[in-house]
């Protein structure tokens, strides 16, 4: 039995007891955003830096952030090998609205080969994938392939809002030769994918007031500004009818498609109508002159988020709000910069207010910009062949819509590029009620990781 054969033996026999650790951990409730929880998030960090610990000889650190500690491990015993920095995050979402789920968001449950949970699939489950690889590795041959170094951070549900400064701060430290994240997640269940590209997101919030307080609408209505008003009107003025985005510059530094790129998106096998059906929605919508996975992928968006103000219980409530508010975040795509598309949108913004009404605006504490990654990078190569020789088939190479602040971090501050290399999927319900990870998709990810590390060892995976 070779090496490999026997890690990917260890790993299949061990696919109940790892199974049950994923259960253990995911029924810490490590909500990042809400204070309430900040013993759950401290758990949540000792539990990895104690599954870390336990899988073999590695140097294992707890380090304090101003916000959630970074869990960091290192094992630099395969002199010769590349270095591979991995990344994962122990926080997660809220699990509101409660009301919603089918089984408790914290009581992890199996129904019909899947695991419900709250943060099972983003991030818990496709985290807790590379530190059981390595524990195997250390039974099985007493070492690794490669070198590794773990940073799992506890704020990347939160914007990952002190992972700049940790990196400026412990470069040295971090030294890689690249990044492998375990979050990301792959494009859909039915086709293995690589992620080439992600993109970044810049935010703010609004307020606009009226008069000083809530007044009665028959006495008043008619002769002072109606923030809901006036926000309905300020909302519709950032897009123009046809659905492109209607701030002065917004698209001035947007990097367009090649032919090539278009035709490698378009050469993907997406139908758009089952897509639809999927989301339940009646049609696709946006900027026009491009696909839906263009649009999804490639092209900067501008979203409103919420929007609040006035009376909402029940029956009726005759009067004329003070206030109303708004949240709005905007996709990047390469070359957009965060802040500058915020002062765009501040710009627009404070240009059209309506009459009568005054605008107070903040950003969100924190942006992201895009990050990518060459098509031709060894350890993508690496990557693919591992999941092929997982699944059988090549992998899709996809790009994401949504935004993993990392990536963007670790390309502009180390030089370091990102593989992403999640089994997670799209349609596991993550940020919603009933998020899930499929019990399958847990033990191929093991033995994709097993067969990645083994590959950029220098080893022909069976």
């Amino acid at each position: 039995m070779t090496g490999l054969t026997a890690v990917l033996a260890r790993l299949e026999a061990g696919h109940d007891r790892i199974l049950a650790e994923l259960v253990e951990f995911a029924s810490i409730p490590s909500v990042s955003t809400d204070p309430a929880h900040a013993a759950d998030v401290h758990a949540a960090a000792a539990w990895v830096a104690a599954k870390l610990k336990a899988a073999g000889p590695l140097t294992v650190k707890t380090m304090a952030t101003p916000g959630a500690s970074v869990v960091y491990a290192e094992w630099l015993g395969a002199p010769g090998a590349p270095t591979a920095l991995i990344y994962g995050h122990y926080d997660v979402q809220p699990e509101d609205p409660v009301e919603l789920w089918q089984s408790p968001p914290f009581q992890p449950t199996l129904r019909d080969g899947r695991l419900y949970a709250r943060g099972v699939s983003d991030d818990k489950g496709p985290m807790l994938i590379p530190i059981k690889v390595a524990e195997a590795f250390f039974a099985v041959q007493g070492r690794l392939p490669v070198n590794v170094k773990f940073l799992i951070e506890g704020e990347e549900e939160i914007g990952s809002r002190h992972l700049e400064a940790f990196v400026v701060q412990h470069g040295e430290l971090l030294a890689a030769d690249v990044v492998i994240s375990a979050d990301g997640a792959m494009w859909r269940i039915d086709e293995p994918s690589l992620t080439v590209a992600n993109r970044g997101l810049a935010g703010l919030e609004l307020t606009l007031r009226g008069a000083a307080k809530d007044l009665h609408s028959g006495r008043h209505g008619g002769s002072v500004a109606n923030p809901l008003h006036a926000m309905a009107r300020l909302i519709a003025s950032l897009h123009q009818p046809d659905g492109r985005v209607a701030v002065a510059g917004f698209y001035d530094r947007v990097r367009e498609l090649s032919p090539a790129e278009r035709a490698d998106i378009s050469a993907l096998p997406f139908d758009e109508a089952v897509y639809l059906n999927q989301v339940g929605a009646t049609a696709a919508v946006g900027e026009p002159g491009y696909t839906t996975l263009e649009r999804q992928w490639t092209r900067p968006t501008l979203e409103v988020n919420g929007m609040w103000g006035g009376y909402q219980g029940p029956g009726q409530k005759t009067v004329v709000p003070s206030e109303a508010h708004a949240k709005i975040t905007c996709r990047l795509v390469p070359d957009q910069d965060p802040d500058e598309v915020v002062a765009l949108v501040v710009r627009h913004l404070e240009t059209n207010v309506p009459a009568g009404a005054r605008l107070t605006i903040r950003p969100a504490d924190h942006g992201a910009r895009p990050a990518h990654i060459a098509r031709d990078h060894p350890v993508l190569k690496a990557a693919a062949s591992a999941l092929e020789a997982t699944y059988g088939v090549a992998p899709l190479i996809v790009r994401m819509g949504g935004t993993v602040p990392i990536a963007e971090i670790f390309q502009r501050l180390m030089g370091l590029d990102t593989v992403y290399f999640s089994f997670s999927t799209g349609d596991e319900d993550f940020h919603s009620p009933n998020e899930f990870f499929r019990v399958h998709r847990l033990h191929e990810g093991l033995a994709a990781w097993a067969r990645l590390w083994d590959g950029l060892g220098g080893e022909a995976a069976p």
